[in-house]
Formats: C-alpha cells, structure tokens, sequence
C-alpha cells in the first residue's frame, strides 16, 4: 500500500513485527505495544528506528517512558467507522508531546483525511486514495471552529484577535 507523506507519496521501509522477532534488518521496524512493553531492551538495542502500532483498545499513556525513543507511531484503523484512533492522535500530540511521525493504517478513507491531519497524523497509509485526491481532501476547508492538534488559528481566534 503507498505511503503518503509530507504531500507526495513515499517508499516505506519500515516493517511491522506482528510477534516480535526482529531479525537483522537493517530497516527501521514497528511491533505490537504489548511487544514493546513486555521486553523494550532488545528493541532499543537494535540500534535501527524504533516504531510501534496501536491497535483501537491501546491505551497511548502506555508509550509515555518510550516516546523519546520512538521514531514512528501507527494507529490502526481496523474499520472505517471506529473513530478511537482520533483520540489517540489527539492524546499523543496535544497532551503527551509527540514529535515524532504518526501514521494513520488500515482503513483509511479519503473522506477522513483532512479530520486525521487536524488530529495530529502526518502520513497515510492507504490503497483507497491516491496523492490528487489526498491533496483535495485536505484543502476542502479553509477555516475550522474548533481548535486541533495541527494547530491552525480557529474561526474564533481569528475573529476575536486571539
């Protein structure tokens, strides 16, 4: 599936690690949370960039003593209608810092795109758009009333001086 980043789409070298054996690729590698947190020395010592996938039940304070670390946060989107991965964007960039790249994978529709880059995600995953249509859906609003994790001025703030 393409990888869409920084508005063009991208070659992912990264490798999700569903059991957790890492092997000896040089790439950089995501694996499960309860990976990470059962044994975290092995993965830090690869010495290669570190990732983890979320899956909707996850909690993201979890990855607070890791998000230093950590180069890459997936959310996993298993359905297009379960929306908890918005939340865990919001946690990780507004409340807990992240700076580093958060992916959106899964199911990810074309109609979401713009409402996950507001959450906080910088690149996509997905085989259902293409980068045209990915750069329309995020310039369909100019203006939004509420504020969000990309940290665009509100309708409000706008108005009011803020």
């Amino acid at each position: 599936m393409p990888l869409i980043k920084d508005n063009e789409v991208r070659q992912n070298t990264w490798i999700y690690v569903e059991d957790g054996d890492v092997g000896a690729t040089p790439n950089g590698i995501s694996v499960p949370l309860d990976v990470l947190l059962d044994d975290p020395a092995p993965l830090y010592a690869r010495n290669t960039p570190l990732g983890v996938r979320l899956q909707p039940e996850d909690d993201p304070l979890d990855l607070e003593p890791h998000l230093d670390r950590l180069d890459l946060i997936e959310v996993s989107f298993p359905k297009y209608t379960d929306g908890r991965g918005y939340s865990q964007a919001q946690l990780l960039r507004r409340r807990m810092g992240y700076t580093g790249e958060l992916r959106a994978v899964g199911h990810v529709l074309r109609d979401q795109l713009l409402y996950m880059h507001r959450s906080g995600f910088d690149a996509y995953v997905t085989d259902r758009a293409g980068l045209p249509s990915v750069m329309e859906a995020m310039d369909e609003f100019s203006s939004f009333y509420q504020p969000a994790a990309d940290r665009a001025q509100s309708v409000f703030a706008a108005r009011h001086g803020l």
